[in-house]
């Protein structure tokens, strides 16, 4: 039975304890992606509050595949030294940091990808995105398998833990394995093992690149709740496929943009039984997948529901987002033995200063400090 504050080794991170700070975007990379001040206090403080692993936020592989304003980019080597910063400003507190890459595909933003028209599977629209995607060509899919795979190299030069491929929330790697967004007829789309082909290929170039001791590991839909689309029956097919492969981690998450009430950032998270909402999939994954360790983010707030789903082996890891907007010290609180619920409230409020270009914070704990 796993225990919250003790000591694990993770695909050979030594980590300090069994909390993980999911990836949240911060909108505070520069115009070019690159690694700002800003950003390398919020990880500092993350790093200095006690999180075991800190998962960074969405870099996107490709100027093409990217989503948001301020996002992070590692798709050019000028990039390595301000990313080399970001993890030494974690060691330096003693953390460790995985860093996580991905192309946004068909959930790209004209606005932010050089106004290109977002590359996807097959040219469908994307739920909560307006625009419709190109269908990808084969030279599209073998360049942007080739760009996962020096992104990953980049992050590994950059001195980072190792690095998790966002196979989640809609994004290109998911999008290939949803029967709802994947209409291709060549060997990338129909079957389930045809869609789940181009994030094991991706897989395969990224371990290929960096090594078998570097440690890969993938953050997975394992249900997008809409009509049509991705389910525990294919999440689990490919889990089980990276399981046989090598994967060192799974990540269990779900929902998209379109999803409405069940996307991945669900609001009024009240109670514990509002909590861990994404449970009944990371059980699934288990079985398909059981010797590989997990990871579950969704709603957890109280450290006894963490507690229980450590001892009960339902994940290994316990992995959090907006408690952490909230309070980068939470860990060390509990730890201290002020074991009292997480502050955040899961109003949403911090993703609005970040769009507008301010960057992700707790707009509630502000209100209450003036």
């Amino acid at each position: 039975m796993a225990e919250v504050f003790e000591r694990a080794m993770l695909a050979g991170i030594k980590l300090e304890n069994r909390l993980v700070r999911s990836a949240t975007w911060e909108g505070l990379a520069n115009s070019a992606g690159g690694i700002t001040p800003a950003l390398v206090q919020i990880h500092e403080d993350l790093a200095g509050g006690g999180v075991g692993l800190i998962i960074s936020s969405y870099m996107y592989v490709q100027k093409i595949g990217q989503q948001s304003f301020g996002q992070i980019g590692v798709d050019r080597d000028d990039l390595i030294p301000g990313l080399r910063s970001l993890a030494d400003a974690v060691h330096s507190h003693g953390g460790k940091i995985i860093a996580q890459i991905v192309h946004c595909g068909g959930q790209s933003d004209r606005r932010q990808n050089g106004n290109r028209l977002p590359i996807a599977p097959s040219a469908v629209e994307s739920p909560g995105y307006p625009v419709v995607p190109r269908a990808m060509t084969d030279d599209d899919i073998r360049i942007v398998i080739a760009d996962f795979a020096a992104a990953a190299r980049r992050v590994q030069a950059a001195g980072f833990d190792g690095v998790q491929l966002h196979g989640a929330h809609g994004y290109l790697l998911a999008q290939f394995l949803s029967p709802l967004r994947n209409r291709r007829t060549d060997r990338y789309g129909g079957s389930l093992e045809n869609r789940a082909r181009f994030g094991l290929e991706v897989y395969r170039a990224v371990r290929q690149t960096v090594g078998g001791a570097f440690p890969v590991m993938i953050k997975l839909n394992a249900n997008d709740f809409l009509e049509g689309s991705t389910t525990e029956v294919d999440s689990a097919f490919i889990a089980a496929a990276l399981a046989t492969e090598g994967i060192d981690a799974i990540e269990v998450s779900g929902g998209t943009p379109g999803s409405g009430r069940l996307g991945a950032a669900r609001p009024e998270i009240r109670e514990p039984a509002d909590e861990a909402y994404f449970r009944p999939q990371a059980e699934a994954i288990r079985r398909a997948a059981p010797g590989v360790p997990l990871m579950l983010v969704g709603g957890l707030r109280s450290f006894e529901v963490i507690e229980e789903l450590l001892a009960s082996g339902v994940a290994d890891y316990a992995s959090m987002s907006r408690p952490l907007i909230r309070e980068p010290g939470l860990p060390r609180r509990w730890r201290g033995g002020d074991t009292k619920r997480a502050e955040c409230i899961s109003c949403l409020g911090c993703f609005a200063p970040a769009s507008r270009g301010d960057g992700i914070r707790c707009v509630r704990a502000e209100a209450v400090t003036r």
